[in-house]
């Protein structure tokens, strides 16, 4: 029976964030929405509010002094140099900004709620989660609170006992790795541009025992990352037989997108997602990076019409488009602009050459010995 599906968001999103030149001050999980509500994509059983986690709740893995300091600088407006240098937020990486306690703390109630309600049987995708970068003390990479921990936490409360994080964003998923490296609860795959900040996830990092990295090299095409789809991280969630799976589904692995060199069309991701989803009983899909805000909305609400069994259509209807059309980044030189940005969810097939490279991280692929899952034979 396929599983109902259900789309958490929330009108915090709808506010501009991070500001200025930042890279994350472009729209995204609120052109999702848009577009979705355009399409008819969203119907009240599907749709959820996502909450705002309590400051109880964020101490269950973040220090309770940088909590206070973050939201005290919140309500400021101002944090101290002192404070920038312990905490790492206020600078130009990490900016402060109206709301910006309340907006990363509905991360993470979002990504509790959605663990919740994979637990009872639903789908669950939550595009403004995926903050993998932060660090229990300090904010790092744009993220303030580290939400998918947050959901992976909640599906070990609730008893289980393997737990698979998959990570496909272009950067690795550092903060991830180093919170739950003693739990042998939970195993943890990257697939990650090589050499690209924050130069971590190297394919010999086994994490606490239970990591497999997959760094890959500018250029990674579909035909590369069907192969390693296929010949390694599958067979290693088939290894593992995951009760739960928590995927980080960043956009900036596509061709288009300005913080990365993969090259990737979104159908690509679409289908290494679904493919994970269906590896486990429990499953749920968060957003992560993406800077191009095409891209971004284009290939979460494109996934979204994949895990809710949706039809995508060739061509977006007139309406939709407008949603698009109207999208503006800095980021983004007109020359590299394309029309199908305006009136298509679906990228055409990025095929590729198989390098040799690949084939290489493919044979050194394992969770490593401490995790009890043999890499097996190819």
């Amino acid at each position: 029976m396929r599983r109902k599906a259900v789309f958490i968001g929330s009108d915090q999103w709808r506010a501009s964030g991070f500001g200025g030149d930042h890279p994350l001050s472009i729209p995204r999980v609120a052109s999702v929405m848009r577009l979705c509500a355009a399409l008819e994509w969203l119907s009240p059983g599907e749709l959820r509010d996502s909450p705002q986690a309590s400051v109880a709740e964020l101490a269950r893995f973040h220090d309770p002094e940088y909590i206070e300091a973050l939201q005290t600088a919140d309500a400021a407006g101002v944090a101290s140099s002192g404070v920038r240098a312990r905490f790492a937020f206020g600078t130009r990486e990490n900016p402060l900004f109206p709301g910006v306690f309340a907006r990363a703390a509905t991360a993470v109630g979002g990504s509790v709620l959605a663990a919740e309600l994979a637990l009872d049987g639903h789908l669950c995708f939550h595009p403004a989660g995926g903050t993998h970068h932060g660090r229990a003390d300090r904010a790092h990479g744009f993220c303030y609170f580290n939400d998918p921990v947050f959901a992976l936490r909640r599906l070990a409360d609730a008893g289980l006992t393997r737990i698979l994080y998959v990570d496909l964003d272009a950067h690795h998923g550092d903060g991830v790795q180093d919170a739950v490296r003693d739990d042998s609860r939970i195993h943890t795959i990257s697939i990650h541009e090589r050499g690209r900040w924050p130069f971590t996830g190297a394919a010999s990092d086994r994490g606490g025992g239970r990591s497999s990295n997959f760094p890959v090299p500018a250029g990674f095409n579909d035909t590369e990352f069907e192969f390693l789809m296929r010949r390694a991280v599958l067979p290693l969630a088939s290894e593992l037989e995951p009760q739960a799976v928590v995927v980080v589904c960043g956009t900036d692995a596509l061709a288009e997108d300005p913080l990365s060199r993969l090259a990737l069309s979104n159908g690509a991701l679409w289908s290494a997602v679904e493919a994970l989803v269906d590896s486990a009983p429990a499953a749920v899909v968060l957003g992560g990076g993406g800077y191009n805000p095409w891209t971004v909305a284009r290939c979460w609400t494109g996934l979204w019409a994949k895990l809710s069994g949706r039809d995508i259509p060739p061509m977006l209807p007139e309406h939709a488009q407008r949603i698009l059309a109207a999208l503006s980044c800095d980021l983004i030189d007109d020359s590299r602009s394309d029309p199908a940005w305006w009136t298509t969810l679906a990228d055409p097939p990025r095929a590729g050459e198989l390098r040799g490279e690949i084939r290489d991280l493919v044979e050194n692929r394992g969770f490593g010995r401490e995790s009890g899952v043999a890499a097996g034979d190819l």
